[in-house]
């Protein structure tokens, strides 16, 4: 499988790769943090 595969030395990396990710992984932490915002507001800070 992909995720298994082991990396390649002769790849060079890529800089555009790298900020992808960065912005990738800022916008799953977001899309959490509001997920768990939105629980809180519902269950604990009902109004």
């Amino acid at each position: 499988m992909y995720f298994f595969r082991k990396k390649d030395p002769n790849r060079p990396t890529s800089f555009n790769l790298k900020v992808m990710h960065i912005i990738n992984a800022i916008a799953i932490s977001m899309f959490v943090l509001g997920i768990i915002y939105k629980l809180i507001d519902w269950f604990i800070l009902k109004k």
